[in-house]
Formats: structure tokens, C-alpha cells, sequence
């Protein structure tokens, strides 16, 4: 236990003199750490002071560069060497840079400026001689020296104007032959075109950036042109006048067209070299000239289908020709709509939709109006509305036949603006679709700005595909342009109304015509029911069968269609057995039989008074009328049969008799019978 007892005080004494020791390492070490961070920091001051030195010295170096070169500036001026006076400049440029902070800096940079423009003036004469050349070395060496001094664009100025001067030289010439506008255009193109190929070729040896400088000369010198292109289109479509205006304008923009797709092909192959922005100005440049005419597009296209719609006879002298221009104008009339069709799509390109649809709009209702006159002259012509009272009862069938052809081309019309109507709305969404963008939304109020962020983003697009002059010039335009290109999108492009009012019309042109066929037949009938009734009438009745006949035979899919969407005035009394629906000759047939035996009633309601004698014809006549109407398989009304019965019915039953029939009715047979019941 001793030993253990010495040996833990031994530990004890140990372990405090090592606690000792590490107290003192701890101030030996935080000691020097002070020691360090002062030398760190003197260091760190030493090394500023010695940057401020090195920049001074630099400093004054450079001042005193800039002094000995400004002063041997103007020998060296003397030697009219191009090059040495560069290197010069660029010398005092760079020491320049070096005194930003002197006070006279300001005054310095007018002085460099002052010298860049002598250098500029004195070389100019050799710049021209060498871009007229098309020396390659000599315009090397001038990009070296305006790129060294910073005077880049004011080369390329030398450049545009040199190409621009001869390009515009030759349009001049083009202006003053005898050639046809669209000829000089051709001509203007050909040598712009060449202009590039041979421009680029020459620019790839010359410039860093050969495709934009090549763009830039082609868009400087579609704006520099004199005559102006919008003066030369101009003069040329007043002269044309208004009925060749819009053609001429086309055959104007089919060669600029032209241009702009060889433009197009001659950049593709570099497209990755180009600036997208500059392109885009270039396709501007090239299309311009026709922004005013496509804004108005609308009204050019609408006043050029009045024009050739009004050229189109509808009426002449005798009613069958009158007939026959009728069915000929049909496909006149889809013609030129679908001419305008194409005109919106080679002028512009889908944007003009909303102008066509207005223009189309126009165009059917004045071929609706001239439609409704012939129908009226016709009418007029057929002289359905001034029969002579007192004329004899002849059959006449004709009129109800050439009827009948225009409700068959008021079918033909239906028909075939149905099948436009919708080739309209797949040609709208081929042709424009592609400015829809899939973030439009017509329920946002930004739909349109929604669009435009998503092109944007798109790098892929084709700035000669996707040229957009609505956008900016007419923007309520352009969103009346999205919301029918969303609706045919979204809907389908069966489903949609772009000639919905066209269709209305044309619908009430057919039922004018059924107006018309179903007046031929029934006001000769009504005009001799006015005179009492005479057997000739039944007569006529019996022979309709048989100029309904084409109703049933021809197998007129036009026709069909015309008597399905008419309407025939009398319909079948309700409770009646209709097996006229299935057969469009039998509706007819029920139509003007039902009109036939109410007027019929109407009139002999309207006769004062009867002696026996005039009752027992009247009866008779009557049941003649019944027994037609059986023939022909029709159901005679119950007016006309309340009537006959009352006619027969004898004095002292009539009271009996009346009791079951409509009590005005019997009165009114009564009195003119004279009965007393």
C-alpha cells in the first residue's frame, strides 16, 4: 500500500506539471497567431501600395505613351500609310483606356475620334476601289484596321452603299422599259437573288459575320429603291381598276412570292449561321409593300365578287331561260367563292380569314337578292297574280314545272354550300391553323400574349412561314382570327357555323319557291273557287298526280333535299292519318287539296242565300269534290264534310242533325238556306 500510495502521489504531480506546460503552449500559440495577423496585414497593405505604384507608373507610362504618339501622330499622318496610321491609333485607344480617371479624358476621346475620322476620310477613296473590286485582300486588311479602331459599322457603310448603288441602278432601268410591273419585279428579284449568291461567296473571305452582312445589304436596299415598290404597286392597281384590282395585285405579289421562297431555300442550308432577328427584317422588307393591301383585304375581296357576281344573269325575256340561268348560277356562284378562297390563302396566307368570311357573306346575299328578283319576275312573268276573274278555266302545267327546276337548283344551292362550307373550314384550319398556339385560351384575357411567349421560346420556327403582319396592325382582328381557329380546333370542322347566315338565307330562298310552285298550281284553282265552283276544278286536281309524277321518278338528290327543307303551306288537320310524310309527291298532292277544299268552304260560307235548287247542285258538287279526294287517296276535310252534310240534311232533321257539328258552322248554313231550327 505505501508503494501505491507514492506511486499515485508521483502521478499527481505529473499530471499538474503537464497542465502547467500546456497553459504555456496555449500562450505561446495565441502569441504568435497575433504576431502573424499583424505581419498578414502589413503584407496585405505592402501589396495595395505596390499595386497603386505599379498602376501609377503604368499610368504615367501610358500618359506618356499617349504624348509621344500624339505627338508623332501628324508625321505619321504625313506618310498616308494606311496601316502605320492604324496601329497608331489603336496604340493611343489602348493607352486611352489606361487614363478613364485623368481629368482630361473627355478631351482626349474627341481628339482620338477627330483622328479616326481622318484615317476614315483618307482611306475611303481605296475602301470603295476595293469593295467595287471585290478585292479580297485589300478588303482584309481594311476589317483588320476599322475592327482595331472600332469603326466596324462605318465599314459595312461603305459596303451597303457601293452593292446598294448598283442594285438600284438596275431597278431604274428596269422602271424606265416597256416591261409590265410584274416583269420588272422579276427582273429587281433575279438580280437581288444573284446578289446573294455572289455576295456571300465573296463576304465568307471577308467578314466574320458574312450571312448577316449580306442580309443587312438585301434589306437596305429593298428600303432604298426609287421608285419605291409601294409607289410602283400603287400606280399599278389604280390603273388596273376596280374590277381587276385584286388580280392585279395578285400577279404582283405571285412574283414576290417567288423571290421570298428562293430567298428562303438560298438560306436554309446556314440557317444556324443567321441572325434571327435580321432575317426576320429581311422577310419584312420583302413583303412590306403589300401590308396595306392584305389589311384590307377584306373590302378589296368583298367589292371583287359584288363585281363578278352581278356579271352573272339571273333574269331574261322568257321564263324557261330565266330557269335555266337560275340552275346554270350555281356553280358560278361556288366558283367564285372558292376563288376567293384561294385568293385569301396565296395573299394572305389564312390571315385575311375574317375579311373573307365577311366578303363570302356579301357575295351570297346579293346572289340571294338577285335569286328573290328572278323569283319574282317569274311570278310576274307566269301571271299568277293577276288572273282575269272572269277568264276561262284551262289547264296549264307549265308554270308548276319550271317550279319545280328551281326548287330542284334551291336544292343544288343547299347541297353544294353545305359541302363548301365545310372544304372552307378545313382549308381555314390548314392553312391558318398553324398561328394558333396551344396555350391560347379564349376564356384569358391574355390568350393572345399567352401565344406570343410560347412562339418565342419556339427557336425552331421559320421566320418565312411564320410572317405575321395582323398581329401588330390589327390586334382585335387577329383575336377574332383565334377564336375561330380555337373553335374549329376544339369543335371539329364539321361542327360550326362560318356561313351559318348564308345557309338562313339560301333556306328561305327554297321556301320562296315553294311558294311560288305551290302558287302556280292553287291560285288557278282559288281564282275559279271565287267564281262558285265548276267541275273543271276536280278535273285539274285528278291531273296533278301526274305533273307530281317527278317527286316520285327522278332520282334528284338536289331535289330531295329541297322538299325536305321546305315548308308547304296547309298542313294535315291534326288527328288526320299522314301517309303523305313518306312521299314528298303526296305532301304536295295533301297541300294543295287541303287549300283546294278550305277555300272551297270559305267561299261557299261567304254566299248569302240558296234556294233548294242551288243547295241540291251545291251538295252534288261536293260530293264530287269528296269522291276526287278519295280517288287520289286524301281524306276530305271535316269542314267540307260538315258542310255537305248540312247541305243535305233536310229542314226538319236539321236541328237533330246540327247538334254534333260546330255550332257557327250550322248557323251560318242556316241562314243561308233559310232554315229555322
Amino acid at each position: 500500500m505505501p508503494k501505491v500510495l507514492r506511486d499515485v502521489e508521483a502521478l499527481k504531480q505529473e499530471a499538474s506539471f503537464l497542465k502547467e506546460q500546456m497553459i504555456l503552449v496555449k500562450e505561446d500559440i495565441k502569441k504568435f497567431e497575433q504576431d502573424t495577423s499583424q505581419s498578414m496585414q502589413v503584407l496585405v497593405e505592402i501589396d495595395q501600395v505596390k499595386s497603386r505604384m505599379q498602376l501609377a507608373a503604368e499610368s504615367l507610362q501610358e500618359a506618356d505613351k499617349w504624348s509621344t504618339l500624339s505627338a508623332d501622330i501628324e508625321e505619321t499622318f504625313k506618310t498616308q500609310d494606311i496601316a502605320v496610321i492604324s496601329a497608331k491609333l489603336t496604340g493611343m485607344q489602348n493607352s486611352l483606356m489606361m487614363l478613364v480617371d485623368t481629368p482630361d479624358y473627355s478631351e482626349k476621346c474627341v481628339h482620338l475620334e477627330a483622328l479616326k475620322n481622318r484615317l476614315e476620310a483618307l482611306a475611303s477613296p481605296q475602301i470603295v476601289a476595293a469593295f467595287t473590286s471585290q478585292s479580297v485582300e485589300q478588303s482584309k486588311m481594311f476589317v483588320k484596321v476599322f475592327t482595331e479602331i472600332d469603326r466596324m459599322p462605318q465599314l459595312l457603310a461603305y459596303y451597303y452603299k457601293c452593292h446598294k448603288v448598283q442594285l438600284v441602278g438596275a431597278w431604274q432601268e428596269l422602271c424606265q422599259s416597256d416591261l409590265p410591273l410584274d416583269r420588272q419585279l422579276t427582273g429587281l428579284y433575279d438580280a437581288l437573288l444573284g446578289a446573294w449568291h455572289t455576295q456571300i461567296q465573296w463576304a465568307t473571305q471577308v467578314f466574320k459575320n458574312p450571312y448577316e452582312v449580306v442580309t443587312v445589304l438585301l434589306i437596305q436596299t429593298l428600303g432604298d429603291l426609287a421608285p419605291s415598290l409601294p409607289t410602283c404597286l400603287g400606280s399599278s392597281v389604280e390603273q388596273a381598276g376596280p374590277e381587276l384590282e385584286l388580280p392585279k395585285l395578285l400577279e404582283l405579289y405571285a412574283a414576290t412570292a417567288h423571290f421570298a421562297k428562293g430567298l428562303e431555300m438560298a438560306l436554309l442550308p446556314h440557317s444556324h449561321e443567321h441572325n434571327p432577328v435580321k432575317v426576320m427584317e429581311l422577310v419584312g422588307a420583302v413583303y412590306s409593300p403589300y401590308k396595306p393591301y392584305q389589311l384590307k383585304y377584306g373590302e378589296m375581296e368583298a367589292q371583287h365578287l359584288l363585281i363578278q357576281i352581278s356579271a352573272v344573269p339571273l333574269e331574261h325575256g322568257e321564263v324557261i331561260d330565266c330557269v335555266q340561268e337560275l340552275s346554270h348560277s350555281v356553280s358560278k356562284l361556288f366558283g367564285l367563292a372558292s376563288a376567293a378562297v384561294d385568293r385569301c390563302v396565296q395573299f394572305t396566307n389564312g390571315l385575311g380569314t375574317c375579311g373573307l368570311l365577311t366578303a363570302l357573306k356579301s357575295l351570297f346575299a346579293k346572289y340571294v337578292s338577285d335569286f328573290t328578283s328572278a323569283l319574282y319576275s317569274v311570278r310576274k312573268k307566269c301571271k299568277l297574280d293577276d288572273i282575269p276573274p272572269n277568264s276561262l278555266f284551262q289547264e296549264d302545267w307549265t308554270a308548276f314545272q319550271n317550279s319545280i327546276r328551281i326548287i330542284a337548283t334551291c336544292g343544288e344551292l343547299l347541297r353544294q354550300c353545305g359541302d363548301f362550307e365545310q372544304q372552307l373550314a378545313n382549308r381555314i384550319l390548314s392553312t391558318a391553323g398553324k398561328y394558333l398556339s396551344d396555350a391560347y385560351s379564349p376564356r384569358s384575357l391574355s390568350g393572345v400574349q399567352d401565344s406570343l411567349l410560347t412562339d418565342r421560346k419556339s427557336s425552331a420556327k421559320n421566320p418565312w412561314q411564320e410572317y405575321n403582319y395582323l398581329q401588330k396592325d390589327n390586334p382585335a382582328e387577329y383575336a377574332s382570327l383565334m377564336e375561330i381557329l380555337y373553335t374549329l380546333k376544339e369543335k371539329g370542322s364539321s361542327n360550326h357555323n362560318l356561313l351559318s347566315a348564308s345557309r338562313a338565307a339560301l333556306t328561305r330562298l327554297n321556301q320562296q319557291a315553294h311558294q311560288l310552285a305551290f302558287d302556280s298550281v292553287f291560285l288557278r284553282i282559288k281564282q275559279q273557287l271565287l267564281l262558285i265552283p265548276k267541275m273543271e276544278i276536280g278535273q285539274y286536281i285528278m291531273s296533278l298526280p301526274l305533273n307530281l309524277e317527278p317527286f316520285v321518278t327522278q332520282e334528284d338528290s338536289a331535289l330531295e333535299l329541297a322538299l325536305h327543307a321546305g315548308k308547304l303551306p296547309f298542313p294535315p288537320e291534326q288527328g288526320d292519318e299522314l301517309p303523305e310524310l313518306d312521299n314528298m309527291a303526296d305532301s304536295w298532292l295533301g297541300s294543295i287539296a287541303r287549300a283546294t277544299m278550305q277555300t272551297y268552304c270559305d267561299v261557299i260560307l261567304q254566299i248569302p242565300e240558296l234556294t233548294p235548287h242551288s243547295t241540291k247542285q251545291l251538295a252534288t258538287d261536293i260530293d264530287y269534290l269528296v269522291n276526287v279526294m278519295d280517288a287520289l287517296g286524301l281524306q276530305p276535310s271535316r269542314t267540307l264534310q260538315h258542310v255537305g252534310t248540312l247541305l243535305k240534311t233536310k229542314p226538319e232533321d236539321y236541328r237533330q242533325v246540327s247538334k254534333g257539328l260546330p255550332r257557327r258552322l250550322a248557323t251560318t248554313v242556316a241562314t243561308m238556306r233559310s232554315v229555322d231550327y
